[in-house]
């Protein structure tokens, strides 16, 4: 079940890249994003109000608290991927510049969750990183992509996704740290929510509200909420629940080699050997970090299997002393 699970999330998280660049080029990244979640956001409220057995029990401080996540983990992340693709940063590269949030869930998922990292994960998380080196300058140095500027790609454009990674990292830390449990639908509802508000703001002040009125614009919209927002986004805080911080953020190495073959396929984004060498480092890293992940698990059951010593004998023999 969690191989499934997982690799539904990678499938359906890799997807929200291509959705991406499949409504940047008929409109702006806050109009995609307004049209994204308005009438997502209508339909869960809708459906939350026939359905309030979920939300019984519930604070406004937890509402208040799950907003916050929405807009970190949704309206900031979001935006900062919507943004670079649409400065000309390949989808591929986006997806693994984000791949280095399993290095920075593994510093902090010690120090404030308690679940530390092995040296056999730092190694693997060090190996996604390279990864990501590799592929970003291999796609820095190709002059651009199809779609993109002119001139190729500002140097700064490469920062803006590691802006939207860490909104993501912080959210994922202030859901993990929550003690209240809720049913999948209440955080999908409040996120989109928060998010409808935040984009429909923005796109009102900037004078982006207005849709376009091409036919690629709306297949984008119904690809970001079937695929990306239900599958994707769902899935990511069900596999967090499930496996944790440092399982679900290694996951993230994956989502580059998806990116990069759906993009080079559907919009002919470069793939060089460059960036074919930086996707292999990110494989073997999850590979390394699952395999670190798995023996740590192990090793207290091995313990545990282990003869019992010297004072394990002594309470047997105090057990026996008092039939």
């Amino acid at each position: 079940m969690n191989f499934l699970l997982s690799a539904a999330f990678v499938l359906t998280w890799s997807s929200g890249f291509i959705g991406a660049k499949l409504g940047a080029g008929s409109a702006g990244a806050v109009t995609i994003l307004m049209w994204r979640f308005l009438p997502l956001a209508v339909v869960l409220v809708a459906v939350a109000v026939m359905r309030r057995a979920a939300w019984r029990g519930l604070t406004v401080r937890d509402l208040a608290r799950q907003s916050v996540i929405g807009v970190l983990s949704q309206s900031g992340y979001l935006l900062s991927v919507y943004a670079a693709i649409q400065l000309g940063v390949s989808s591929g590269t986006t997806a693994l510049i984000d791949g280095v949030q399993p290095l920075v869930a593994g510093a902090l998922a010690g120090p404030l969750l308690h679940q530390y990292v092995s040296r056999r994960q730092w190694l693997g998380l060090g190996l996604g990183v390279a990864g990501v080196a590799v592929v970003t300058l291999a796609d820095a140095t190709s002059g651009g992509t199809p779609g993109g500027p002119a001139g190729g790609v500002p140097w700064w454009a490469y920062a803006v996704p590691f802006l939207g990674m860490l909104a993501l990292v912080a959210a994922t830390f202030l859901e993990s740290r929550s003690r209240t449990r809720v049913a999948p639908s209440v955080p999908l509802t409040v996120h989109c929510t928060a998010s409808a508000v935040v984009f429909t703001v923005l796109a009102l002040c900037t004078g982006a509200a207005a849709p376009p009125p091409e036919a690629s614009f709306w297949l984008a919209i119904g690809w970001l909420v079937a695929f990306a927002t239900f599958g994707g986004y769902g899935l990511y805080w069900l596999v967090l629940r499930r496996r944790g911080v440092t399982a679900v953020n290694t996951l993230m190495f994956l989502m580059a080699p998806v990116t990069a073959v759906w993009g080079a396929l559907m919009f002919g984004e470069p793939f060089s050997l460059r960036t074919a060498a930086g996707l292999a480092l990110g494989l073997v890293a999850v590979v390394v970090v699952q395999r670190g992940a798995a023996d740590r698990a192990a090793a207290p059951r091995q313990v545990r299997r282990r003869a019992p010593g010297p004072a394990a004998g002594a309470v047997r023999r105090l057990g026996a002393t008092r039939r």
